[in-house]
């Protein structure tokens, strides 16, 4: 059976089990038949206005199956995609946005696909104690987004985005150096906190970065590097919490007499 077949079918019987008192009117909606494409088409927007997902992706992708060379078919594609990422089936609806892609770049919808994608990924941005390849999936897939179609407005809202991925990727560093700081694995903690002032400076979490830096490079002996790094927390916060510890800790620690 033809893939898309196949999923129309499942959503069919997905829909079934919804209950018995289904009328014989929607019953004959969802049943499989060919059918013209503006009663395909309609018949998938109806069931996606009213929150049935999975049923308008299927439906949608019968009105591509069916009818491949009908301009409808190309919108299809993009709603089909919009169907799968509103039921939270985020890799059919990467799919099915970078197929759209693939065999109509240069179309006006084009930067509407881009940011679905970039929905998807950032939809499935986990906590900072997992593992964040899904978050730097969304990163790239936001700047592309942003550097292939700047002055849309998907682009505005991808930047936002961006911004809000950075502190994230800036917070799993920074949960992984407190990590190595807390088992005294002072050069291991101090490459991540480094990340995340050379790499997330404008995030949240750099001026707690800074102050971690003046801690690890005081625990290695390097008393110059951990000055260096409390007169860039003073020069950039200098009346935050972290710039009060970091001047405490280098008050603490005086450079040793030549």
């Amino acid at each position: 059976m033809h893939k898309h077949s196949i999923k129309f079918a499942l959503a069919i019987a997905a829909v079934a089990t919804l209950g018995a008192c289904a009328s014989s009117k929607n019953k004959a909606d969802t049943q499989y038949v060919a059918r013209d494409v503006s009663t395909l088409y309609n018949g998938a927007k109806y069931r996606l206005d009213r929150g049935q997902f999975k049923l308008a992706a299927a439906l949608f992708d019968e009105v591509e199956r069916q009818h491949p060379y009908s301009p409808w078919a190309r919108r299809a594609q993009l709603m089909a995609a919009f169907s799968y990422y509103m039921n939270t089936d985020y890799n059919e609806a990467i799919q099915g946005a970078q197929r759209f892609l693939s065999i109509h770049p240069g179309n006006k919808d084009a930067p509407y696909a881009y940011y679905l994608i970039s929905l998807c990924y950032y939809e499935q941005i986990a906590d900072v104690t997992r593992d964040q390849k899904i978050t730097q999936q969304a990163l790239d897939s936001l700047g592309e987004l942003v550097r292939r179609y700047p002055g849309t407005r998907y682009a505005a809202d991808a930047r936002l985005k961006i911004d809000l991925v950075n502190d994230h990727l800036a917070g799993k560093e920074m949960e992984i150096g407190r990590f190595h700081q807390r088992r005294g694995q002072w050069l291991a903690a101090t490459l991540r906190f480094r990340s995340v002032v050379d790499k997330y400076q404008t995030t949240t979490h750099a001026p707690e970065a800074l102050e971690r830096l003046v801690e690890s490079y005081l625990s290695l002996g390097l008393p110059e590097e951990a000055k260096k790094a409390a007169a860039v927390l003073g020069a950039n916060y200098p009346g935050s919490k972290w710039y009060e510890r970091s001047y405490k800790l280098i008050q603490e620690h005086p450079p040793k007499a030549a």
